[in-house]
């Protein structure tokens, strides 16, 4: 954009649709004919299937077809054995009913179709399997000891400086860490409705944050023409990480639908969701933290271990953080996975970065408080002015800012040094902080703009949005630039038959999607001005000179000459004039290579209350201040902040996986028994934004946002708990019984 002021407050575009019903998500997708397929799950969490009764199954009224490891011809994109070089559906090596082992509790071993939902839903509970059980891991903490190095360059062991120097240190704390198993949990379930038309085109409504990858994935499996392939995708009810990849359950879908040759639905039950679309995975970590006297670190040690699956090496970037969020002049970072009989985590969101910020932050908390410093001012005397990782000056940075604004807001001067000092009533009252950043990235994205006579503007990206706001952000950039009022701006977003666009992760979208629509945006007033330069037009007669597109200013009813404003067409009139039914253009964007570290980065403070003798924890106040570059849309910006407080809370309080060792499965598998925040739990949550343009990373200066709206938000409030009750607890979820124990 061509200042750095954000536009006004629009509302979010699809906001009516959403509350109204009439958005469409996968499962909502109605085709004729249409059946109904229902996954049967492993009963163990790891063996062989000796045989399986599917007798009665199929005889079942309504019954098409049972898919199983006996009967389900092979994918002509599936490599036999296991080559790692070779990972069919977007690096998703597991493919259901190509083999009858079990990795895991609920893995897929039969796919019922039925006419009906409850014809399916019936006969799947008549599919039996016998198996050759063998001895499962499920536990992180039972298998510590089998840990590894993840292959590849990048997750090598890291020193800058001298290793584990904090040892050496005046002033120094080591302290362990954990972080259980999180699970996404988003209203919408994992669906899927799949359609062939013959035996070489197939169509897909489905659950992905990325329609092109999703696509990708499906011609790859079926070995089909790119453009063979096509999936709808507009609107996603929420997912945080979850559709970050083709799961097995998609594939399957679309291979039942080829078998029986009609529209399939395939819809996961609540259960299906804790044991097959992945999850942030548990997590081991060990702080050493080192300092002077006078509170400048000398050395910083972060090493965690977290799980995979048995089947598939997945990493996350947990320990990176610690490599450049503080200056510190020796730094080591090592990392491990633990294989287990569990499904494949996946990327959630604040991926890796949250879930060793707590680690860290918490440290950092426990070092001030050993200095006895105030946790804000230790980390100002701490402040990196440059990336001591890369060695390279930052494109923007603002994080004191967002120090300043926080601790203002949340009424940081009222915080007792000394736990356990400030009452209120039968009450403690703590305060805590917590800071965060994720990498700010600019991918590749393909915008096509049309201006239409009556004024309408249409943007086309096949990018989707799961919840941040993306077609209001896209609205919000073009109608500053045009002129024009959001109404008149008409987003299609979410096939794969749109210009590509990036996915729907990785808090990317903003800088990636915005500036293909800023880029468009201006290629289009250029032509429009040069249009309006033709002899004969009454601009030519105004101004005899070649416009430029800042010669004319652009409205919502039509063009005129900045330096006389009476001389004005409106669209249909200068579309009529130029014998044109619209002007339209495509502009892809992409960033450039800079010699610059970007980062976006959050403080989030918190004001809470416990209760000595019950433990129950009251958060009265959340402050969360963000530097993400320019704010495009206000509304769901903070809209998005707010939801990274209530994770973050769910994450420091609540949220907790709990897997029955003896037999390998979810015990809490359900949202009665696996908490989250509600109404009730969620305080006032100010949101701030230091809102200053970042003149590197785009043309609109923006910085994402999604995820640093939760990194740094559970430590914060382990932070204020501990200086509400003196009682250091360490590892998540912080609960009722864990306070009264220590």
């Amino acid at each position: 954009m061509e200042k750095d002021k954000a536009p006004d407050r629009i509302d979010r575009v699809d906001a009516r649709a959403k509350v109204t019903g009439t958005a469409s998500y996968a499962a909502d997708h109605k085709i004729q004919n249409t059946v109904y397929g229902l996954l049967v799950g492993s009963t163990v969490a790891k063996g062989r299937i000796k045989s399986i009764d599917t007798k009665a199954a199929e005889k079942a009224s309504g019954v098409l077809a049972v898919l199983t490891y006996f009967n389900t011809p092979k994918l002509p994109g599936y490599t036999t054995g296991k080559d790692p070089s070779k990972p069919p559906t977007g690096g998703q090596p597991l493919r259901f009913f190509a083999t009858n082992e079990i990795f895991y509790y609920d893995q897929a071993i039969a796919l019922v179709v039925a006419d009906t939902y409850e014809r399916v839903l019936h006969a799947a509970k008549l599919v039996k399997a016998q198996y050759e059980k063998a001895t499962h891991k499920t536990s992180l903490e039972d298998n510590l000891a089998t840990a590894k190095v993840p292959t590849g360059p990048r997750q090598e062991d890291y020193t800058r400086g001298e290793a584990d120097s904090y040892k050496n240190a005046p002033v120094k704390i080591e302290q362990e860490y954990y972080h259980p198993v999180e699970v996404h949990n988003p209203m919408e379930l994992g669906s899927i409705v799949a359609f062939w038309e013959g035996a070489e085109k197939v169509t897909v409504y489905t659950k992905t944050q990325g329609v092109q990858a999703t696509q990708k994935s499906i011609s790859d499996a079926f070995k089909l023409p790119l453009g063979n392939v096509t999936v709808h995708a507009r609107h996603i009810g929420g997912a945080f990480g979850m559709g970050l990849r083709t799961w097995p359950y998609e594939i399957a879908a679309v291979m039942a639908a080829k078998k029986v040759g009609k529209p399939l639905k395939l819809v996961l039950h609540r259960e299906q969701m804790f044991t097959n679309v992945g999850y942030r995975p548990a997590t081991k970590q060990k702080i050493g933290l080192g300092a002077t006297a006078d509170g400048k670190l000398i050395g910083l040690t972060h090493e965690a271990t977290g799980n995979t699956s048995a089947y598939e090496e997945f990493t996350e970037a947990t320990v990176n953080i610690s490599r450049f969020m503080y200056a510190c002049p020796n730094v080591t970072t090592r990392y491990r996975l633990v294989p287990l009989n569990v499904c494949t985590p996946i990327w959630m969101r604040g991926p890796g970065e949250a879930t060793g910020a707590f680690a860290l932050e918490s440290a950092m908390d426990e070092l001030a408080h050993a200095l006895k410093l105030d946790p804000v001012e230790f980390r100002v005397r701490n402040h990196a002015d440059s990336d001591p990782e890369k060695n390279l000056p930052w494109s923007s940075k603002y994080l004191k800012e967002c120090y300043e604004m926080g601790a203002e807001r949340i009424g940081w001067k009222n915080r007792k040094l000394q736990p356990r000092t400030n009452q209120d009533g039968d009450w403690l009252v703590g305060y805590g902080m917590g800071a965060g950043s994720f990498g700010a990235m600019r991918w590749v994205a393909s915008v096509k703009g049309i201006l239409q006579p009556e004024g309408k503007l249409r943007l086309q990206c096949s990018v989707n949005d799961m919840g941040p706001g993306t077609a209001t952000m896209m609205t919000a950039v073009a109608a500053d630039i045009m002129g024009l009022p959001p109404g008149r701006i008409i987003i299609e977003m979410g096939s794969t038959g749109l210009p590509p666009g990036p996915m729907q992760g990785g808090s990317n979208v903003t800088a990636t999607v915005g500036s293909a629509v800023h880029d468009v945006c201006f290629a289009m007033k250029e032509q429009i001005a040069a249009l309006a330069s033709k002899a004969g037009s009454v601009f030519s007669k105004a101004n005899s000179q070649q416009l430029k597109a800042e010669d004319l200013l652009f409205s919502e009813n039509g063009l005129s000459l900045k330096s006389d404003t009476s001389v004005r067409l409106s669209y249909s009139e200068f579309f009529k004039q130029n014998g044109l039914p619209a002007v339209e253009v495509t502009k892809e964007s992409k960033g450039t290579e800079q010699p610059y570290s970007s980062y976006s980065f959050s403080v989030h403070f918190v004001k809470l209350r416990v209760h000595p003798a019950t433990g129950r924890i009251k958060i009265d106040h959340v402050v969360s201040c963000a530097d993400a570059g320019t704010i495009v849309s206000p509304k769901t910006s903070e809209s998005q902040m707010i939801g990274g407080a209530v994770g973050g809370i769910g994450m420091a309080l609540m949220e907790d996986m709990v897997i029955d060792q003896r037999f390998g499965r979810p015990i809490n598998n359900n949202l009665a028994d696996y908490h989250v925040p509600v109404n009730a739990d969620i305080p006032t949550v100010d949101v701030l934004f230091v809102n200053k343009k970042d003149p590197i990373i785009g043309p609109m200066g923006s910085k994402g946002l999604g995820e640093i709206a939760l990194v740094g938000v559970a430590p914060a409030i382990a932070n204020a708990v501990f200086n509400a009750t003196g009682k250091r607890l360490r590892e998540l979820p912080i609960t009722r019984d864990k306070l009264l124990e220590v």
